[in-house]
């Protein structure tokens, strides 16, 4: 129909009229074609936002399992602590794979221990290398440190911002070096514990696993 009127308007200007009737006709069918393109454009961007809809329901699902999974461990902590025997143990490695230096940093910079052994009671972060207690008690803390090359690391275990015990290894010139600290401290809820880098120094690792960080509950009090 639409290129039937562009040869009748192709007659018309060879001295041929079109009846009003026609125009008219010739007009709406102009009008319908483009509202067809435009809503061509509208069921592209609609598909592109269900798409998006879509990625972002799997991604509510899988927040929703994660929650879910927080929440049972949570409930179990609390069950314990109800029956008076709360379980609270973690321990990590530095890294998850590869090998080489963490460090140096321009400021005291709390560790990172990638490589969770366990975590019982959901108490360390992987992402900031901090355990927070949450039920108060007297726990017990260990952390091993190594180096590799000329001698250059100190790091600190610290209780908030409440230095405990240190190691250091920046006279011994340049080997392979191993030290290791730990400390028992009594914790209220909220409070943070963390194997602290000192500014300017730097660890070694590898898949040896030499730097480590753990700790668990001893008792409630």
């Amino acid at each position: 129909m639409l290129s039937l009127c562009l040869t009748l308007s192709g007659a018309q200007g060879e001295g041929n009229s079109l009846s009003n009737s026609q125009v008219e006709t010739c007009s709406f069918i102009s009008e319908l074609a483009v509202l067809k393109e435009k809503l061509n454009t509208m069921d592209q961007k609609l598909g592109a936002v269900e798409t998006r809809l879509q990625v972002s329901e799997s991604q509510v699902e899988e927040l929703k399992s994660v929650n879910k999974a927080q929440e049972e461990e949570l409930k179990t902590l609390k069950k314990d602590i109800a029956a008076g025997q709360p379980k609270v143990a973690f321990s990590a490695a530095l890294r998850t794979s590869g090998s080489g230096y963490i460090g140096p940093f321009n400021t005291h910079t709390p560790l990172q221990y990638k490589r969770v052994f366990s975590n019982f009671g959901s108490g360390y972060n992987a992402a900031t290398g901090v355990f927070t207690a949450m039920v108060k008690g007297v726990y017990y803390f260990r952390y091993t440190m190594f180096y590799n090359g000329n001698a250059n690391a100190v790091v600190a275990l610290m209780k908030n911002e409440e230095f405990l015990v240190s190691t250091w290894d920046a006279t011994s010139g340049s080997s392979e070096d191993s030290a290791s600290n730990a400390a028992i401290v009594q914790l209220e809820v909220g409070d943070n514990v963390f194997a602290r880098l000192s500014a300017n120094r730097r660890v070694y690792d590898d898949g040896g696993n030499y730097n480590t960080f753990s700790g668990f509950l001893l008792f409630i009090n």
